[in-house]
């Protein structure tokens, strides 16, 4: 195994730490920020999703392209978080604020800087994603760092949701509108925190971490040739496939959570203390509750890839997952010690798949050298952030359409069909996508077995065996 020090790792799970930071911001609170704060309809929103998300998703293949293709002394891939951590902070920052008085001007705000925000975040985490290819080519080193970066996201989406309320609610009492506090204002600043930190952390990304693996032939095919070669990649279809269901789930859940409590559980209002003068509501110590959660469920990955693989591991925690959420179906509204059980445990299986992708991605892309004789980490690894993308445009508009489908009002008492929706989304819709993914990866053909012969071939041809 590759020595690579504990600095390093660190610093590139830093990067994700960045970007989880926003990753969670949009999940749990933008559709909530548009609906109650902006004050658009739900259905608006999840239309907006749809078309912003969509064009942006196939973006990251052309971004993945072009990492291939850059050439610095920096490398392929580390530049871009020199060059877009800025932007991507000042972006973070335009898209949780508003624009004018009338709805239409709203709405034209929210779609240019979300749309900006979405490529901005494309063109910093396509890279960032290839750059696990290039740090080590051993599969199981490749697993630890993905388990450092997933630990670290789901460390900065802790800060986040253990943050936002408190400092929302600090910066609203800053300004006041028509005698009362600006939760707009709030938002805004509250933003530009997390804004700050992130561009820091990408920039210790950049200087903290190496590029080590050099493709056996440097790429001199056509972007035809590239696409064509991904597009005959089964295993990359069926983990494509797989992703897409995890994050579909991830964002029904995580979309719904906070009109679960708003709306639907018993007693939520009566549930909050302060610390260091904060408040913090239920909804709060539920969401901590589940990334703590995946970050345990990070940590056995490792364990549990060594006994069972990579395959089975995934394979098995969706199909927990699935088993889970089914049951939460049947939790009623004021069982809150029960609600934050199962948040527990569905969060620890989420856990596990999160690190997997990433390190499954990377083998990928190595079965595709392997079988081409050509290295398109950047292309392969787009993927990963395109099915990220596509599996949350899916799921954030599908949020946005059902709660408008089930009659849901922003800042009123719901009805009996919108209630049952809310819980629906937090319930058997999620465990449909959990249960497709399990299906998927139970095709995937690249075990370790496989993997080993593989990794061998390569380290011979580029040593000139």
């Amino acid at each position: 195994m590759e020595n690579i020090k504990l600095k390093e790792k660190i610093g590139y799970g830093l990067g994700d730490a960045a970007s989880s930071m926003f990753w969670k911001l949009f999940t749990m609170y933008l559709l909530f920020f548009y609906t109650d704060v902006v004050g658009l309809s739900a259905a608006v929103v999840g239309t907006m999703f749809l078309v912003t998300r969509i064009w942006d998703t196939f973006l990251d293949p052309f971004i993945g392209v072009l990492c291939d293709r850059t050439k610095t002394r920096w490398g392929k891939f580390r530049p871009y978080l020199l060059w877009v951590a800025i932007p991507f902070g000042v972006c973070g920052f335009l898209t949780f604020s508003s624009f004018g008085s009338h709805e239409t001007s709203k709405i034209v705000y929210a779609y240019v800087t979300y749309t900006l925000m979405m490529m901005i975040y494309s063109l910093i985490n396509v890279p960032y994603a290839s750059l696990l290819g290039v740090m080590s080519s051993d599969p199981q080193v490749r697993t630890e760092l993905s388990s450092y970066r997933m630990s670290f996201a789901f460390g900065g989406s802790i800060l986040v949701l253990a943050l936002v309320e408190p400092l929302t609610n600090l910066f609203s009492q800053m300004k006041l509108v028509n005698g009362g506090p600006s939760m707009l204002f709030g938002w805004q600043m509250s933003a530009g925190v997390f804004a700050i930190i992130a561009i820091f952390m990408f920039l210790l990304t950049f200087s903290w971490t190496k590029e080590r693996v050099v493709p056996i032939v440097e790429k001199k095919n056509s972007l035809k040739s590239d696409i064509r070669d991904l597009c005959m990649n089964r295993p990359w279809w069926i983990l494509l496939g797989a992703s897409v269901m995890v994050l579909i789930f991830n964002s029904i859940r995580d979309g719904a959570a906070i009109f679960f409590f708003k709306y639907n559980v018993t007693g939520a209002d009566s549930f909050c203390f302060t610390i260091l003068g904060g408040t913090f509501t239920l909804i709060t110590v539920y969401l901590v509750l589940g990334q703590a959660f995946n970050i345990v469920g990070i940590l056995c990955v490792p364990f549990l890839t060594r006994r069972l693989g990579k395959k089975n591991t995934f394979g098995g925690a969706m199909a927990c997952a699935t088993i889970l959420s089914v049951v939460f179906y049947f939790l009623a509204t004021d069982m809150i010690a029960e609600i934050l059980i199962m948040q527990v445990l569905i969060s620890f299986c989420a856990g596990i798949v999160s690190p997997l992708m990433w390190s499954m991605y990377a083998d990928i892309a190595d079965y595709s050298e392997w079988k081409t004789g050509r290295r398109a980490t950047g292309l392969i690894f787009s993927s990963s952030s395109m099915s990220q993308k596509l599996g949350w445009t899916i799921g954030g508009s599908m949020t946005g359409w059902l709660l408008f489908y089930f009659g849901f009002e922003a800042n009123v008492p719901q009805t009996e069909s919108s209630l049952q929706g809310i819980m629906l989304m937090m319930s058997l819709l999620p465990a449909c996508a959990t249960f497709i993914s399990m299906l998927f990866i139970l095709k995937y053909p690249l075990t370790e077995k496989k993997m080993n012969e593989i990794v061998k071939s390569l380290m011979q041809k580029r040593e000139g065996v």
